[in-house]
């Protein structure tokens, strides 16, 4: 189109506008369809629309891994309540520097000779007091405060044992039970109301299914959480802790989630947040190889002490 003629439709456009001013919709129908019909293919004023992709959100982006982490999550947050920390006490001599003099057998003469009044000190025992020399971890199976560990957490006979809840309560704890052959043991704190774990399978437990650990790690982080994969089945280790004599288990779960020293005893469960196992060792010097005992190995024996702990 000529200049000339754009020109002459811009000067009727106005027109139309000025004759219509008082026609309220009239004006907006007649300009538009003019707009229409003459400027619009014109001045090309409304461009086309380049193709867009809509953002994809986190919830898009991570779908998988959400629901996967959510598992996780809903997994510890229902479980974590019940996870208790166990502290092992014991009376340890006290050890203090006390005077005495080597040569004090000797006559006057050589005792002047060998060092006169010089003052020697050696390590003496004052008493005895209690003080904490290890710890572990537990889970309480019934609301009453009835907890399982392992067996060589609560070996010690001359110790004493207080269980640590979520909240910070501390409890004196009773070993009612210990089992070296499944490294399980079974003890009781005088509460009520607690929040329990429950216990599901270790049947049909396949290589590469998730694994949770919680536990009181090293002794000192409460509730650490860990997590990875079943890595292997029936597995046998020979096993020690604390200067106590091997003992060989055997048909254990072998998993990457982090068990750390304090672990022992701690859950290991599954996504649907259900102990499959019972954390018992790792592996010195190696990258996350641990082992938990099957819980169907010791199923029976934990509703034998709960029905008996009912009567």
């Amino acid at each position: 189109m000529n200049n000339k003629k754009l020109i002459t439709i811009i000067f009727s456009v106005l027109l139309v506008g000025i004759l219509f001013g008082a026609a309220g919709s009239v004006k907006a129908n007649v300009f538009g369809d003019i707009y229409n019909k003459y400027l619009k293919p014109v001045f090309n004023f409304e461009k086309t629309a380049s193709p867009t992709t809509t953002p994809q959100t986190s919830q898009e982006i991570y779908s998988p891994t959400n629901d996967y982490e959510q598992a996780v999550i809903k997994a510890v947050e229902n479980a974590s309540p019940a996870v208790v920390s166990i502290i092992i006490s014991k009376y340890v001599p006290v050890i203090e520097q006390c005077p005495y003099n080597p040569f004090s057998d000797l006559p006057p003469e050589f005792r002047q000779l060998l060092g006169g009044d010089q003052q020697f000190y050696t390590e003496c025992q004052k008493g005895t007091q209690l003080q904490e020399v290890g710890g572990g971890s537990g889970f309480i199976v019934s609301s009453d405060g009835v907890i399982v560990t392992n067996k060589h957490v609560v070996a010690d006979k001359n110790a004493s044992y207080t269980v640590l809840t979520n909240d910070g309560k501390k409890y004196d704890a009773k070993v009612l039970f210990r089992n070296p052959n499944l490294d399980l043991a079974i003890v009781k704190i005088s509460a009520t109301g607690l929040k329990t774990i429950p216990l599901g399978t270790s049947t049909g437990l396949r290589l590469g299914q998730t694994t949770i650990a919680i536990g009181n790690a090293l002794g000192e982080f409460r509730n650490t959480v860990s997590v990875g994969v079943v890595s292997g089945l029936a597995r046998s280790i020979t096993a020690s802790s604390g200067g106590q004599s091997n003992e060989k288990l055997e048909n254990l779960i072998q998993t990457d989630a982090a068990i750390n020293a304090g672990n022992s005893g701690g859950p290991l469960l599954n996504l649907k947040g259900e102990v499959i196992g019972i954390d018992v060792a790792m592996v010195s010097g190696a990258q996350n190889i641990g082992f938990a005992v099957p819980i169907d190995q010791v199923k029976q024996s934990i509703e034998s002490v709960l029905t008996n702990n009912n009567k």
